[in-house]
């Protein structure tokens, strides 16, 4: 029987994302902004891409390790061929709880009824703005909302359910609109996740007095639509989970900037290239594919994906399983199994106590205008 995986502070994997393009059809401006992702930008060649076989042979690997959630992502996954011959596939994978989707929306018109089909369990959209001019300044003016809305609909009526929104919230751009977009989602039933705008690494021009804190968020929404605290889901969960008062549905806070949570992180990615990283902001990940394309058998993929496996008996054979970087983000999130320069200690889900002590008080006191307790 495989040994689950364990890093060095004895944290068990959960959850895997599978990256299966690094293409997109947006060029937001957080992500992949059209200066840098222009016409002469040079995406992966498709030689170098994982074929589905290959990813589905290496999530069966990863999932043989404890992971039990897997979501597909990009860039954006719908722009792959064939994306649900991809679903399909791992859907037969044994020990897969939970297979899910993050989208820009776009394609799911066209995609979401062969998604269902092929077995996907539910959907998460990316939807910054309900501001038709937000929403274009964000996305590169490459899409309308209506066309994002009607791809949501579309998600609904396949059974795709429940469905998430993640709102990407910056200071000056984006935040004025928050409250409607959680007004509207609350009326559609839908679950709404507000991320703090974070560097990701990519030259997209990040400045700190651009982020709005997940504390300033939540007391802008329980201004209008009162809120109180909930709890996670599971340990590892990265939302902080508010429901609206009269029952009337959720949202969630991941705050990446103001209050990581890598002392409780569960996750890995799997590249479209086939590497392996810990963390949306690693500096170096390592190599799968080499090995695979080698003629490595599963054990021996196995033992390479376990921490310190770089440098074992393992990985003797296989010469491009050294560690690779890809460009050096400037985040201070840290990757799985580092610690965290300067934090409070870690209590309880892996959060700061400061962290906590906001997240619990009662609400009456917790959304005053104070000074943040965090």
């Amino acid at each position: 029987m495989t040994t689950p995986l364990l890093d060095r502070f004895k944290r068990p994997l959960r959850d895997l994302r599978v990256s299966v393009t690094d293409r997109c059809n947006f060029r937001c401006t957080y992500c992949m902004p059209a200066e840098i992702f222009g016409e002469a930008y040079q995406f992966l060649p498709k030689s170098e891409v994982l074929t589905f076989e290959e990813m589905t042979r290496l999530v069966r690997i990863i999932v043989r390790l404890g992971a039990v959630k897997v979501r597909i992502t990009g860039g954006e996954p719908l722009v792959r061929q064939d994306i649900e011959k991809l679903v399909e596939m791992l859907r037969l994978v044994e020990g897969v709880d939970d297979l899910t989707l993050t989208t820009n929306g776009y394609f799911l018109p066209q995609k979401a009824q062969a998604l269902k089909a092929a077995g996907l369990d539910r959907i998460t959209v990316s939807l910054d703005s309900l501001d038709e001019a937000v929403f274009r300044k964000m996305n590169g003016n490459r899409s309308s909302v209506q066309k994002v809305l009607d791809g949501i609909a579309a998600a609904e009526a396949a059974g795709l359910w429940p469905i998430k929104l993640n709102a990407v919230v910056q200071r000056g751009v984006n935040d004025q609109t928050i409250v409607d977009l959680a007004r509207w989602a609350r009326d559609k039933g839908y679950i709404l996740r507000f991320i703090e705008y974070m560097d990701v690494g990519n030259r997209n021009g990040w400045r700190m007095d651009q982020v709005v804190s997940g504390k300033e968020i939540a007391e802008r929404i329980h201004a209008v639509l009162p809120l109180e605290p909930a709890e996670r889901s599971y340990k590892s969960e990265v939302a902080m989970r508010y429901r609206y008062q009269d029952g009337g549905g959720e949202i969630g806070l991941i705050t990446s900037v103001t209050q990581p949570f890598c002392g409780a992180c569960s996750r890995m990615r799997l590249s479209p290239e086939g590497q392996i990283v810990t963390c949306l902001f690693a500096t170096q990940g390592t190599d799968l594919r080499g090995p695979l394309r080698a003629g490595a058998s599963d054990d021996e993929l196995e033992a390479i994906t376990r921490p310190g496996a770089t440098a074992s008996t393992a990985t003797a054979n296989f010469a491009s399983t050294k560690p690779t970087a890809p460009a050096t983000p400037k985040s201070r999130c840290t990757t799985l199994g580092d610690e965290l320069p300067g934090e409070a200690p870690l209590r309880h889900h892996g959060l700061p106590v400061a962290f906590l002590e906001w997240t619990l008080t009662p609400a009456a006191e917790q959304f005053d205008s104070g000074e943040s307790r965090h």
